[in-house]
């Protein structure tokens, strides 16, 4: 590592630092100050020189925020609410992408090749967005476990999609039968990735009481099951959830030692706030950066389509469930559909497309007021809207205990 780099890294996480107190004293979301802060950097003659690339996003600060979050996620509640989550990250990404791209191609002009892969880069919610703006909420129980769930395994289905859209934008003819191979074998070895690596680690670290070890495997769990995915062309994401997932249940529970478990459960905290920072502060830098004013209406057709993507995605589909135990309220159902932020992992395929693509400039332009809708529009009242939700529930539960004391 360069010192400049290390020293531009070292400055931008004191300025996430600062940013985090000013913004828990003014009741603001996180990550809102963060883009602010990075847009405001932009424009100063000395900022750092880092730019958002699909590397830097994919092989250094996607991995930490996923493993972290798939940690803490408990597999007996979880699976409880799994039918839910996976016909939202299946379906419901299908769903969203096919309506973005008939509506980008129809009304905003789009060929038929750039309003696919914007479809699909585009249509899966983003764990880094929503795990951010969930945690500034405070929002806990069965809403925070869907929404948090379903950005997390999205990733999956929006990785074959975005493969198989670059693949037609190409020329390529896809027919089903290669998309279900294609599905079946991201996700198998995805599986296979995550767990590999998470039974290696879970051995040694059962082998040692040194938690400086044990936080080294879990570290090592982390990034390698993302990289070894993303190397074989699998989802590194829900590679490096399974891994989480396996170590999160298992590891805290007679095989990580006191110490160890308090190490690692410290250490990932703090490692998910840094990397967390940095994804805000750069993707600001970033949003300075681009020119709106070019593409201003197809921006808003972008926001449009994108917003009536996720409302087909979400309320057919819940009410799937609607006669079962699983059923989602028509609160929850509110909060799924506006809680779902596009963020870094949209952005880093967009940064990734082939530089052959029609149109790939603009959908880059795009993909960005996308993502500047989903911090500031989104995030800034997604905590009001929660809180509206709590005080409606807690309405509802008075009313009901008045009517049954009558």
């Amino acid at each position: 590592m360069e010192p400049s780099f290390a020293n531009e890294v070292l400055l931008l996480v004191l300025v996430a630092a600062v940013v985090a107190m000013v913004s828990r004293r003014f009741s603001m979301p996180y990550s809102v100050g963060l883009v602010v802060t990075g847009m405001i950097l932009a424009l100063l003659p000395l900022t750092p020189k880092i730019n958002l690339t699909r590397e830097l996003i994919f092989d250094a600060l996607l991995p930490p925020l996923i493993f972290e979050a798939a940690f803490y996620l408990r597999w007996d509640q979880l699976s409880r609410e799994i039918p839910i989550v996976l016909t939202l990250a299946t379906a419901g990404v299908v769903v969203s992408g096919a309506v973005i791209a008939v509506g980008m191609h129809y009304v905003g002009g789009w060929a038929w090749p750039s309003a696919v892969v914007f479809g699909s880069l585009i249509s899966a919610t983003d764990p880094v967005s929503v795990i951010a703006t969930l945690r500034d909420a405070q929002v806990h129980g069965r809403l925070r476990l869907l929404i948090e769930s379903e950005s997390l395994f999205n990733d999956g289905t929006a990785a074959v999609a975005f493969g198989v859209a670059v693949l037609f934008s190409s020329g390529h003819v896809v027919t089903a039968l290669e998309v279900g191979a294609n599905v079946l074998l991201v996700i198998a070895g995805a599986l296979l990735c995550g767990a590999g690596i998470a039974g290696i680690a879970l051995f040694l670290m059962g082998r040692t009481e040194d938690h400086l070890i044990e936080l080294t495997f879990t570290t090592v769990a982390a990034y390698a099951s993302f990289l070894l995915a993303e190397q074989l062309h699998f989802s590194g994401v829900l590679a490096t959830i399974v891994a989480g997932l396996i170590i999160g249940n298992r590891g805290p529970f007679g095989i990580l030692s006191d110490h160890g478990r308090e190490a690692v459960q410290a250490f990932w905290e703090y490692a998910a706030f840094v990397a967390n920072s940095l994804v805000f502060l750069l993707i600001g830098m970033q949003e300075a950066m681009q020119n709106f004013e070019a593409v201003w209406m197809t921006c808003v057709f972008a926001l449009l389509f994108v917003t009536l993507g996720r409302a087909a995605a979400v309320y057919p589909l819940s009410g799937l469930f609607a006669r079962s135990g699983l059923r989602i309220t028509a609160y929850q159902q509110h909060a799924l559909f506006w809680g779902g932020l596009r963020g870094a992992l949209a952005l880093a395929l967009a940064l990734g497309l082939p530089v052959e693509l029609p149109q790939r400039s603009e959908i880059i332009t795009v993909s960005f007021a996308v993502v500047a809708f989903s911090v500031f529009a989104q995030g800034l009242t997604m905590p009001r809207l929660l809180r509206a939700i709590g005080e409606i529930h807690r309405h509802d539960q008075t009313a009901s205990r008045r009517v049954a004391g009558q």
